[in-house]
Parts: structure tokens; C-alpha cells; sequence
């Protein structure tokens, strides 16, 4: 194999002269670096990524720790991180915490002893063992989809990136009562989840603008999982007056609604009215079409490599929190005469904004 005397010696430059150019470590002439990387790709070189570490103290690998790969949206997230870490030569490490807090800390852990040089985490309902480590090793962090409050509520202590949730689902719950909808029943997600909470908050707005109280027992928390949101509709469905009208808080819920509909004899948008948060890509090949919220995921992986390598180029710069627009997209299972298949920004999410 090549090795980088080899290289050196058909650029007609010092092996140092190749280090910099490879690692980064000085500026080196422009003619000079485009000979060398001439004779790399002449000879088909390729760097020691084990020996760059060590000049640079960098991996140039990240972290990332996502629970429920196998969920769409987190697919999407996924596809957004590879392609912005691979655009930055950076190669990915990936760990599932599966929601558990306990390892979460263990993944976390285990990726920061393999030397990554920062990680994007989609914290769980009970961070704080996972935000102790990263205080206490001072990781270089992005928190995904999820944001984490600091306890004592002076703004965030990590960077975090993530999509609107509030009202966007305000908009869903506006769109029923607009058809008609006063008894709105929300299947929502696993309880301790920034997500959830910001998506209750923002079914409270809608149903307040109408003009409307808030009934507790119209919420029934599904888990973030499909088989819980077969059951928390089933149990909406069991009131004595069970809602019209149904907004799921994500896709794997929307899919368990779905099934209780179905066991119950349910017809959507005849029986019962449904938005769902989250779109993904069958959503369209329902009868009815799903009305839904479709949130930028792929954007959201790709900002949140973005922005952790902002911090790692300047690691004392003050947290800050993005959140990305998301789009409402009108089709039929909300029950409009039409299915007009619009998608549009939410209302009030014109444009991704920093905090």
C-alpha cells in the first residue's frame, strides 16, 4: 500500500507538508495542497485515521444515540445526521438507548470511550444521569428532538435542535373545532418527554381558542408506541361520550389508532374525525388521507451536525436551542369535503428560530 512518503515524494513535498495538509495543522500554499492531494488520489492513498487522532486529538467521528431507529421519522433524522456528518468528513457512531434512562447513560458512556469527538443525543423522559455525564466529562453535545430544561431555569446548558411542537398541534386542534369538532380527544406520547409536554400545551391553546375547556379525561397518553395508541384510543373510544374527533401526538400512535378504530367499527373521517402529528411517507396511501403535521426531519439531523460542529469550533460560545418549521398538510381523514393535499408552514412556524 501507498504510504504518505510515497505520496511526499510525487507531490515533491515533505512528509510534514503532507500531514498538514491532511490533518488540517497548517496553512499550506494552494498549488502545494492540490499536488498533494493529485499524488493521494494518483496512488490511490489512504490516510491512517487511527494516526490523524493522534496528531490532531481528533476522531473525526460523532456520536449519535436515537431510540426507536426503526420509527420513520427517526429513519429520516437519521439519513439527515449521515449525510451532513459524511458532507464534513466526519464518519457516525450509533447507539439505542431504548428510552431507558439507565442506558442511556451506559450508550453515552460507551461512545465517549471510543473517543468520538461529540455526540447528538435524543434524551430520554428522565435526562439527568445523561446530562451529570456530559457536565461532568464536558462532552461536546447536541440534544435532538427533545430539549432538556436546565433545573435552574437560566436557558439551556446544551445545544439543542429540534422542530415546533406546540403550535403546530394547535393548528390541528384549531382545524377540527373550525369543522365543527367541541369533544377532541389527543392520544399522547410517552409522559416526561419535552414533545409531549409542548404537544399537550399546544392541544390546551387550540381547544382555548375555541373557546373551549380543557377535559382531562379526553387525554389518554399512548407511549410514543403503537400498541399504546391502541389503547389509549380504545379507552377515548370507551367514554360515555366519547370524542369525534382524534389527534394522535405521532406516527407509531397514529398507526395504533388506526387498529382501535378498526376493532371498534370506526370509520374515519365518517365515525371519527383524525390529524395526526408527524407524516410519513404512506400517509398518503390511507383511505382517507391523513391530515397531518409533517416535520422536518432529514433538516433536523443535518442541523444538528451543524451545530455541533459550530461548538466544536467554539466550545465556550453561549447554548442555544433551534427549532425548525413544520408544515400542516390538509388531506382527508379530518373530514373536509375536499382533500386539497396543500401542505403548507404551520401558522406560527413560518421560519426556524434560535433561543
Amino acid at each position: 500500500m501507498p504510504t504518505m512518503a510515497d505520496v511526499a515524494r510525487s507531490a515533491g513535498v515533505s512528509v510534514a507538508t503532507v500531514s498538514h495538509v491532511l490533518n488540517d495543522t497548517r496553512p499550506v500554499l494552494p498549488h502545494t495542497r492540490q499536488a498533494v492531494l493529485d499524488a493521494i488520489d494518483e496512488l490511490g492513498y489512504t490516510p491512517n485515521t487511527l494516526a490523524r487522532s493522534l496528531v490532531t486529538s481528533r476522531t473525526r467521528s460523532i456520536g449519535l444515540a436515537v431510540s426507536a431507529i426503526s420509527n420513520p421519522y427517526f429513519t429520516e433524522i437519521l439519513q439527515g445526521v449521515e449525510a451532513a456528518a459524511l458532507e464534513h468528513g466526519y464518519s457516525l457512531l450509533i447507539a439505542d438507548p431504548h428510552d431507558d434512562p439507565e442506558h442511556e447513560r451506559k450508550v453515552v458512556q460507551l461512545l465517549h470511550e471510543r473517543r468520538v469527538d461529540g455526540m447528538i443525543v435524543a434524551p430520554s423522559a428522565d435526562p439527568r444521569e445523561l446530562v451529570s455525564y456530559l457536565r461532568r466529562h464536558d462532552v461536546p453535545a447536541v440534544f435532538l428532538d427533545r430539549v432538556v430544561d436546565s433545573p435552574e431555569g437560566d436557558g439551556p446548558r446544551f445545544d439543542q435542535v429540534c422542530a415546533d411542537s406546540a403550535e403546530p398541534t394547535a393548528e390541528l386542534v384549531g382545524h377540527l373545532t373550525g369543522l365543527g369538532h367541541r369533544r377532541i380527544g389527543l392520544v399522547a406520547g410517552r409522559p416526561g418527554l419535552s414533545t409531549t409536554r409542548e404537544r399537550i400545551t399546544g392541544y390546551r391553546h387550540g381547544l382555548a381558542a375555541a373557546g373551549l375547556s380543557y377535559d382531562e379525561r379526553l387525554v389518554v397518553h399512548g407511549d410514543s408506541e403503537s400498541e399504546g395508541g391502541r389503547r389509549a384510543t380504545s379507552a377515548l373510544l370507551s367514554l360515555v361520550v366519547p370524542p369525534t374527533a382524534l389527534v394522535t401526538a405521532n406516527n407509531a400512535m397514529t398507526l395504533g389508532a388506526l387498529r382501535a378504530l378498526r376493532e371498534h367499527g370506526l370509520s374515519v373521517p365518517d365515525d371519527i374525525a383524525l390529524c395526526c402529528f408527524d407524516d410519513f411517507a404512506w400517509a398518503d396511501l390511507f383511505t382517507p388521507r391523513l391530515t397531518a403535521i409533517a416535520q422536518p426531519s432529514k433538516d433536523i439531523g443535518a442541523q444538528a451536525v451543524r451545530v455541533l460542529l459550530e461548538r466544536l469550533a467554539a466550545p465556550d460560545r453561549p447554548a442555544r436551542t433551534v427549532r425548525l418549521a413544520c408544515a400542516f398538510v390538509h388531506r382527508g381523514s379530518c373530514g373536509c369535503a375536499a382533500d386539497p393535499d396543500q401542505p403548507r408552514q404551520s401558522r406560527q412556524s413560518r421560519k426556524g428560530t434560535d433561543s
